[in-house]
């Protein structure tokens, strides 16, 4: 199966400027995630930015380069530009891997590609994990998924969901009723559906919760979320986020 891999890069990051060029254990995060995107089958990888440093520091490291305006409010919008400027027909499956995720597995690229290519219905794929602590379900930085019976997302938010009352009032461990899921940050979807896409205002939900795939459910359109085959390393947001994936990478 064909697809294509898109890397958004920003460098005005709010928490942490500049931080597509932030060495990390001797190489840029940007090498990082370029190395990971061409460790997978996809036929194409670009980096997406709208700055000509990061431009600069993709071409030295042989990536394609796509120039685009500075004005998107989401990843997924920029990628939607960078459709354009190729002259990507609507069928073609685009992944949107994100500029800051330096330890995305390869297999985990695929997977997504794959379950794209595999639901016919859904505009859209994404990956989840089982949460094992409590830390990590309350932790607002990390997006939770809930989904149907059929693997469709239903909602995702930065607040414990879904909320088991009896066990979250009573303080006892992590419920096992009902199984919880950290969503992976890694989408696929058809250039066809982008163009769509950008198209819509931002939602409320969107807005509320500051997560862009809100904007797809809002419109009622179907996601669907497969479990990760195997658990992706830290992002980078963080000064911290760096010394922990740079520890990762001292242990390889």
């Amino acid at each position: 199966m064909d697809f294509k891999v898109v890397i958004p890069a920003r460098y005005a990051s709010t928490r942490l400027p500049g931080k597509p060029l932030i060495s990390i254990a001797g190489k840029p995060l940007l090498q990082h995630v370029c190395e990971r995107a061409q460790e997978s089958l996809a036929g194409e990888v670009v980096v997406a930015t709208d700055d000509a440093r990061i431009s600069a520091a993709a071409q030295v490291l042989g990536a394609e380069v796509v120039m685009t305006r500075s004005d998107h409010r989401s990843g997924t919008d920029r990628i939607a530009e960078v459709i354009e400027q190729l002259g990507w027909a609507d069928d073609t499956i685009v992944v949107n891997l994100q500029g800051d995720e330096p330890c995305m597995p390869a297999a985990l690229i695929d997977q997504v590609a794959r379950d794209m290519g595999g639901h016919e219905t859904a505009v859209m794929t994404t990956l989840s994990y089982p949460i094992g602590d409590r830390d990590t379900l309350f932790d607002p930085h990390v997006v939770k998924v809930v989904t149907d019976a059929n693997g469709y997302a239903l909602y995702f938010s930065r607040a414990p969901i879904p909320w088991h009352r009896d066990e979250f009032l009573s303080g006892r461990v992590l419920p096992r009723s009902v199984g919880l899921q950290r969503h992976i940050g890694l989408y696929a979807y058809r250039a066809g559906f982008l163009r769509r896409f950008v198209a819509w205002e931002p939602a409320p939900i969107e807005l509320a919760e500051s997560l862009e795939q809100l904007r797809v459910l809002w419109h009622r359109e179907p996601i669907h979320v497969t479990r990760a085959a195997t658990k992706p390393g830290p992002g980078v947001d963080t000064r911290d986020d760096v010394a922990k994936v740079e520890a990762l990478f001292a242990q390889r």
